[in-house]
């Protein structure tokens, strides 16, 4: 076992975590270590290339987690993503929507709306983002392939105990701990000693994790055909197993389609991934045509059997954006010591993007104005 030393640990590589180190960096804290689980940075924010394509500066890239994010109503992001250069565009939203009302029922075609306020994506998908934050960051100091399985606070610092694949640990010694993973998956995948409160643990337990009980799919396709039959590529369904879909197209890029899954999460566990692309495959057929049911590439991302995600209570959640928890102890010893940034502890945008760009900089605010 390995003894590393820093002055702060973040938890998670995610938006939240990385903007988290950003922010530090730019008021001179560089003493700060980001510890992410996953193989690769991005959390929930998550992407696929289209067949052919490869880099993280591909314009063919299709989100597999959030999307879109609204400029008017979410300043800061909107700041940030002017500050870093990123490109932007509104989503794809022109001509009719398909309907299917029920089961058993056909298709009917609809006018369609347009949604207020204007939803926007990034060129290159989301993962454009958190890309450009690693960029400002010092790569040594993100250390993938790391899941914290112990944190342990002392009279004088805390300790992290971090474990790789193979089951490598290596400890970490700090000042002060930033949790940027949700308060759900905090609560039951780390150990702490001595124990939280207990109220801050119920309200960690019990606050739904954002995208947990999700799950998307992707169909990509040479051209985006629809439009040129005056439909928009968004669908909404009784029957399934997508309730929603919408046009998934990068500008100069391929064209796409995407939809969330209405099968709930459990029922989802009891079917096999083959058996679920067919469904979606002949979904998008029936709205869209034969076309529409041959994609060039398809994908479902599902986030209930994501383990660096969801956890069994997720699996039954609504999805619903919560409330946010409280984000760190206010009395005993770890006080000042542990503080929860995720999107989930965001006050307005609990579960957005915009969420986890705001927890990061109440964090970091909080801790660095006690320094």
């Amino acid at each position: 076992m390995s003894m590393e030393h820093a002055r702060i640990v973040i938890v998670g590589a995610g938006l939240s975590g990385l903007y988290a180190a950003h922010l530090l960096e730019r008021r001179g804290i560089r003493d700060v270590v980001l510890l992410e689980a996953r193989d690769v940075i991005g959390g929930r924010i998550a992407a696929v290339h289209a067949p052919g394509t490869s880099g993280a500066a591909a314009i063919d890239r299709f989100d597999l987690g959030p999307t879109w994010f609204w400029p008017d109503h979410q300043r800061e992001l909107h700041d940030l993503i002017d500050e870093l250069g990123l490109q932007r565009f509104a989503q794809h939203d022109e001509g009719d929507m398909m309907v299917e009302r029920a089961p058993g029922e056909a298709p009917v075609r609809m006018r369609g709306y347009v949604s207020a306020p204007q939803s926007m994506r990034l060129v290159g998908g989301m993962n454009a983002l958190t890309d450009a934050l690693y960029a400002t960051l010092d790569g040594a100091r993100v250390v993938t392939g790391q899941a914290v399985r112990r944190v342990r606070n002392t009279d004088t610092h805390v300790e992290l105990d971090s474990e790789d694949a193979e089951g490598h640990v290596m400890t970490w010694r700090v000042a002060h701990v930033l949790l940027a993973l949700p308060p759900r998956l905090a609560a039951g995948a780390i150990a702490f000693e001595p124990a939280l409160p207990a109220p801050l643990v119920r309200e960690w337990r019990g606050t739904a994790t954002w995208m947990a009980p999700h799950a998307k799919y992707l169909a990509i396709y040479d051209m985006p055909f629809w439009r040129g039959q005056g439909l928009s590529g968004s669908a909404r369904s009784g029957s399934g197993p997508m309730g929603e879909i919408h046009d998934a197209s990068m500008p100069d890029g391929s064209a796409a389609l995407f939809g969330f899954l209405g099968v709930p999460a459990r029922t989802r566990q009891r079917l096999s991934e083959d058996a679920l692309l067919t469904l979606c495959r002949a979904q998008l057929g029936r709205l869209f045509g034969p076309q529409a049911a041959a994609p060039r590439f398809e994908i479902i991302k599902d986030w209930a059997r994501d383990r660096w995600t969801a956890t069994a209570a997720d699996l039954d959640a609504g999805g619903d954006h919560g409330h946010a928890p409280a984000a760190a102890a206010d009395t005993g010893p770890w006080q000042g010591r542990l503080t929860g940034i995720a999107s989930e502890w965001s006050p307005r945008f609990p579960g957005y993007v915009a969420g986890a760009i705001e927890a990061a900089a109440i964090g970091v605010n909080n801790f660095t104005s006690k320094e």
